[in-house]
């Protein structure tokens, strides 16, 4: 069992620190918040009181950051030091690629494997144990990290060289907020017409317009049980950080001048509907704003 050291136990790393302890690993973690650390005791992780202190002995580095400023914050030259030789770090946050591969560089010229491994799942794979990675690092690494992904996720995609996770998730991202925005139109559309949102998502699915938020994490209240729209849209993936990974792609598609105007038109959306309060609802609530036009 590998000397782990968590990074960001939020919603998403506590869980998967946990889920690591529960594999017989050792864990320790950090977090800026209190509550965060005395849950990951709870459960069986020991803390540490800064990054360079968690990292002191590490043979896995395992983080879950908010942004690409944080990962590129916590991984320098001095926190690498602190490792056991020719440790594997493993950054499942959500980043741009540029600075995925900039800090994957870095780690390898002070001896260490570095993958980024972003996650889909939410929070409910988190707890679980059943997310999906989407990695990108030499071929080797992966092979090196694959055992402790398997520990926190059940579907493990190696997607090419460094920053290549990172672009599989933000393409993943973007395509599923204009699915969700597509589908939310489609039954606001019926509803205006006087269907019923049920028996209209009922034929959909059977149609060619099926798809994931249509089946799985339908939109508007009442059609699916168990899903954010049932439950006033919270929890789930916040509208905030679509917002995020909308921007993101943008960023990429910028970067090879790719063409991505319904990813544009989804992040102005998602950006509007955030700006005017409703940042912490789950994506899915982007039915009601569609409602208002």
């Amino acid at each position: 069992m590998a000397k782990i050291a968590f990074i960001g136990l939020g919603n998403m790393g506590g869980p998967m620190a946990a889920n690591l302890v529960k594999k017989g690993h050792q864990v320790t973690g950090f977090d800026l918040s209190e509550v965060a650390l005395n849950q990951l005791i709870a459960q069986g992780g020991t803390v540490a009181k800064s990054a360079l202190e968690v990292a002191k002995g590490a043979e896995v580095v395992v983080s879950m950051l908010p942004s690409g400023k944080h990962v590129a914050d916590l991984y320098t030259v001095e926190f690498m030091a602190q490792l056991q030789p020719n440790a594997v770090l493993i950054d499942s946050s959500t980043i741009d690629a540029v600075t995925a591969r900039t800090v994957a560089a870095l780690a390898a010229t002070q001896g260490h494997a570095m993958i980024d491994a972003p996650v889909s799942g939410g929070t409910a794979g988190a707890q679980a144990g059943t997310l999906t990675f989407i990695v990108g690092g030499a071929a080797p690494d992966f092979e090196r990290a694959k055992p402790i992904l398997e520990g926190m996720g059940q579907n493990i995609f190696y997607a090419g060289e460094s920053g290549a996770g990172q672009v599989a998730k933000i393409c993943n991202n973007m395509l599923l907020a204009i699915h969700m925005i597509g589908t939310s139109e489609a039954i606001n559309l019926g509803v205006r017409h006087g269907l019923d949102p049920k028996v209209l998502s009922e034929i959909m699915q059977k149609s060619s317009g099926r798809n994931w938020s249509l089946e799985v994490y339908n939109p508007y209240p009442g059609v699916a049980e168990n899903t954010p729209a049932s439950k006033g849209y919270a929890g789930g993936f916040a509208v905030d950080l679509m917002t995020k990974d909308l921007g993101l792609a943008a960023e990429a598609s910028l970067d090879t001048k790719s063409s991505t105007p319904l990813g544009s038109t989804a992040l102005n959306l998602y950006r509007m509907w955030s700006e005017a309060g409703n940042g912490k609802f789950d994506f899915s609530s982007i039915i009601k704003f569609l409602n208002q036009q």
